[in-house]
């Protein structure tokens, strides 16, 4: 498989989910947009899209211009090629965005580690339905996606964000909690000063030493979770 990567800021890497596709033996082109790297013109060699988090807003078009090219690159893969599309935290948000859903400031932001539930729609989902019911994940944004475009059900919920992970028609996905962490992550993303910040307000001081150990704890089972979620995603492709 020839997967093309769209990263926000170079921390924010698809992590465990590279661990994957090396075992997989896939093939990936990495573009950071956030450093003026540019997408292809021609995405028909991609056999998936992943779009990465980062501290951006999708409504900061004036100040991040290149958020226009990147919509309209997910609109025209996802909505008119009908490729597959996996987007965690930001790139959640840019999926709904680009197709026509809603993004906005988040009444009460998320961050920590966090329980998540499926919908019903969730629970019959061809990846959701691999996992329990209810599951913890580590969970770092101000911003969530408030109404997902036509097409669209609703996967999973949290109690104070509604619309935790989503599927546009029967190939795209986007989820609010990142799956793709490492042990890593909490330290390299308490360096962006927009995290810590947020990270701080929501958790108090010694925010990133608690994080970190309570990561760690269940690294293994977030892990375990992602790799449930990549098998499930491969069937899918299988299946189309």
């Amino acid at each position: 498989m020839n997967i093309l990567i769209l990263q926000h800021a170079a921390v924010e890497t698809p992590g465990v989910l590279l661990d994957f596709f090396r075992e997989d033996g896939f093939r990936w082109t990495t573009v950071e947009l956030d450093e003026g790297e540019t997408i292809p013109d021609n995405l028909e060699p991609f056999d998936m899209m992943l779009v990465m988090g980062g501290p951006q807003d999708v409504w900061q078009e004036d100040e991040y211009p290149w958020f226009r090219v990147e919509k309209a690159a997910i609109r025209k893969y996802v909505g008119e090629m009908g490729r597959p599309y996996l987007g965690i935290c930001l790139g959640h948000q840019l999926l709904a965005d680009a197709l026509g859903g809603k993004v906005g400031p988040s009444k009460s932001p998320e961050v920590g580690v966090l329980t998540v539930a499926s919908t019903e729609a969730g629970r019959r989902d061809p990846l959701l339905s691999a996992l329990p019911s209810s599951i913890t994940a580590l969970q770092w944004h101000g911003a969530e996606v408030t109404a997902v475009p036509a097409q669209s059900e609703v996967l999973a919920e949290s109690d104070v964000c509604p619309i935790q992970s989503f599927r546009y028609g029967p190939h795209a996905w986007g989820f609010q909690y990142h799956v793709e962490i490492t042990g890593r992550t909490v330290d390299d993303w308490a360096d962006i000063p927009e995290y810590a910040r947020s990270l701080e307000t929501a958790l108090g001081k010694g925010a990133v030493e608690r994080l970190r150990t309570e990561v760690a704890e269940q690294l293994p089972q977030f892990n375990q979770n992602a790799r449930t979620l990549y098998q499930s995603f491969k069937r899918s492709l299988k299946a189309r």
